[in-house]
């Protein structure tokens, strides 16, 4: 952990926050916070990797970063990034979500989009929310922890805005609240489910609709199939598992569902192109 990081811990609750630039990129890879959720403020001139994809960033940007999400830094500027980093227990998403209504978007999306890029306008609230947030951890009185909340949701609501209208308007046609909902449903289910259920029909089930209804409503809207979505969620898992854990191919491929570990290699190799061996040789150079 960041030797010159701000932290509020109480019984099992923990919130942090640290800033860096060029200078300082000793924690560029992130494995000290991959247990936190993270909320990272990158300004201009950074370029970083969340979960195999790499980001360039040209202005401020807010990155929405789950714990155990594979999360690298390898260039910055002379511009100060900031990073909040907390557990579930100082404040979970699902726990909230009727407060801030992220779960599904922020974080879990099924479009794999962890980034709001910041206006002008945006930027100096932004900064002004985690200059709050680090006036409190210094702070540390009785009332700290409340106060951080608060920004925190603050922080969370204005982002989650943002980033509905950065990534659910097609051609200037906004997607209805209906259809928000029902991805961000679709989404939360598939986070839950995807080491045991793999069709679209299981997930039709869940959501208490035809398989071909859900399959319509994404094509509608020009989005990836549903069917996809699912495989590219396990995949994920997957290459996480293979950086972060020793467990063999064979072993992967059970714990995220597959009994035939032949019928994983194949679909991971259709997503990505290669083989599970040969890119967990490569996670491992």
């Amino acid at each position: 952990m960041n030797a010159n990081s701000l932290i509020l811990e109480s019984t099992y609750k923990k919130i942090g926050l640290f800033s860096f630039n060029s200078d300082d990129l000793s924690h560029k890879n992130m494995e000290s916070f991959r247990a936190y959720i993270k909320v990272l403020l990158v300004p201009k001139g950074y370029t970083l990797s969340v979960d195999f994809n790499q980001y360039e960033t040209d202005q401020y940007t807010l990155f929405f970063i789950n714990s155990n999400q594979y999360l690298e830094i390898s260039s910055a500027s002379n511009e100060t990034a900031s990073l909040i980093f907390y557990n579930r227990d100082f404040y979970c998403v699902q726990i909230h979500d009727a407060e801030v209504a992220c779960d599904g978007l922020l974080f879990n999306n099924i479009f794999e989009i962890p980034k709001v890029v910041l206006s002008d306008a945006e930027a100096i609230n932004t900064n002004s929310a985690f200059e709050a947030i680090h006036n409190e951890l210094s702070q540390q009185d009785d009332s700290a922890e409340e106060m951080i909340r608060i920004y925190l949701k603050q922080l969370i609501i204005s982002a989650t805005r943002s980033w509905k209208k950065q990534n659910l308007d097609n051609s200037n046609r906004p997607i209805p609240r209906e259809e928000q909902d029902f991805f961000r449903d679709f989404s939360r289910l598939v986070e839950i489910h995807f080491r045991a259920k793999h069709s679209v029909s299981e997930y039709a089930e869940l959501l208490g609709i035809a398989p071909k209804t859900l399959s319509a409503r994404f094509n509608r809207l020009k989005l990836e199939n549903p069917n996809e979505i699912i495989k590219s969620r396990i995949v994920l898992e997957a290459k996480r598992l293979m950086l972060y854990t020793s467990l063999s191919i064979k072993e992967i491929a059970y714990q995220l569902g597959y009994e035939d570990p032949a019928y994983f290699n194949r679909t991971f190799n259709q997503k990505t192109g290669s083989t599970p061996a040969s890119f967990k040789k490569t996670m491992k150079v």
